[in-house]
């Protein structure tokens, strides 16, 4: 069972789809992860892949426009597509009628690697080493040697792991703190003990992950009993044997299979969360009388307002930074996209201090836009240049 999909379609030779899949292959390397095994590439088989799983799709554009009721099929259910063509290719001449409205890449003749394809295919399902995030959710006094041993092993495999007793510097509100990168992680990672649910902190945490539509790992103690408020989430069972100590750390064998556990769980997160903010978003831009065109390279979703003007709208599962606001103008200005682009996220439970951090970029930066997901219809229908 794969972990992550890429399509490669179109007008693709068999030297440039090998080019691609091992520059693929090579960036996934650092992460444990390997082509055909937890990275599967499809072309022909694309109708019957794992829906749940995290997927992107690159269509070489090219005279034979072939593959293109696979492409359909995949914009129809709000896949990422990124039309290509290569250093002196014509988008206007060769990209089907269908995908015109996504976002292209044209290759660069000093790429022959293919390696800004790769980068921008592996963005799509979350495979940059920026977008691991983990949060680790436990109960000091019963599994903290666990914790920390987690936090260390899945660090090495390229997660960003967070753990109260690591990530909140001296001095700052601890809990506005870990609400806040909460918000910013893919999966939690539950140490379900005996009295997990003693704590009003970590049912909190149970709690508003789901709130946030994060996914949970449930990591069950030996002999305990989990409570059946978790029986929705994904569950490894752990018994004595498993344990050098009651409070672990957990054998090297179970730990391996916990991080493929993680990989597995956040690949379908990102799915998930990014259907669902694209599924809002299409409802408010609808709500108002707008219409969605299609998704493109960066998840770019292209829209149109009803004066017809042509908008582009960056989705974002986590805590937008002034850091991502300036990748999406820069995308936006390679991409020549002419209007202001916007950055659409979930506001709930950032922190108040990040959000009027955001109102502010707003207000002095004017090539790139933040607006939460909720108010995108009330702003875009007053929208100006």
């Amino acid at each position: 069972m794969s972990v992550y999909e890429i399509g490669i379609l179109g007008d693709v030779t068999g030297a440039e789809r090998q080019t691609l899949t091992n520059t693929i292959g090579a960036l996934i390397a650092e992460f444990g992860l390997v082509v055909g095994n937890e990275v599967v590439f499809n072309g022909a088989s694309l109708p019957g892949r794992d829906r749940h799983a995290a997927c992107a799709i690159t269509y070489f554009c090219g005279q034979q426009q072939e593959d293109q009721e696979a492409a359909q099929q995949a914009i129809a259910s709000s896949v990422p597509v990124i039309p290509t063509v290569g250093p002196m290719g014509d988008f206007g001449r060769y990209i089907p009628k269908f995908m015109q409205a996504a976002n292209g890449l044209r290759r660069r003749a000093d790429d022959p690697d293919m390696k800004e394809l790769a980068v921008a295919l592996l963005e799509c399902v979350g495979l940059l080493r920026r977008q691991r995030r983990v949060f680790v959710s436990y109960r000091r006094v019963e599994s903290r040697s666990a914790a920390v041993q987690l936090h260390d092993l899945l660090s090495g495999r390229g997660f960003d792991v967070f753990l109260d007793t690591h990530d909140i510097r001296p001095g700052e509100p601890f809990q506005d703190v870990l609400w806040h990168r909460l918000c910013d992680s893919d999966v939690m990672v539950m140490l379900d003990t005996p009295t997990y649910f003693e704590s009003k902190w970590t049912r909190q945490e149970l709690g508003r992950a789901r709130a946030k539509e994060i996914h949970v790992l449930r990591v069950v103690w030996p002999e305990h009993t989990p409570n059946k408020q978790t029986d929705f989430s994904e569950t490894i069972y752990l018994d004595a044997k498993q344990l050098s100590g009651k409070d672990g750390p957990i054998t090297d064998s179970m730990v391996d299979v916990i991080i493929l556990a993680v990989e597995y769980l956040r690949s379908r997160s990102i799915a998930s969360r990014y259907m669902s903010i694209t599924g809002k978003f299409r409802a408010e831009v609808e709500k108002i009388g707008g219409t969605i065109e299609g998704v493109g390279a960066h998840r770019a979703i292209s829209f149109r307002l009803p004066d017809n003007r042509k908008i582009w709208a960056y989705p974002v599962v986590g805590v937008p930074t002034a850091e991502l606001l300036n990748d999406v103008a820069d995308k936006a200005v390679r991409a020549e996209q002419h209007e202001i682009p916007i950055l659409v996220y979930d506001g709930m439970g950032i922190r108040g201090q990040w959000i009027a951090h955001l109102k502010w970029l707003d207000d002095n930066i004017r090539t790139v836009r933040a607006i939460p997901v909720s108010d995108a219809g009330w702003t875009l229908a007053g929208w100006e240049d």
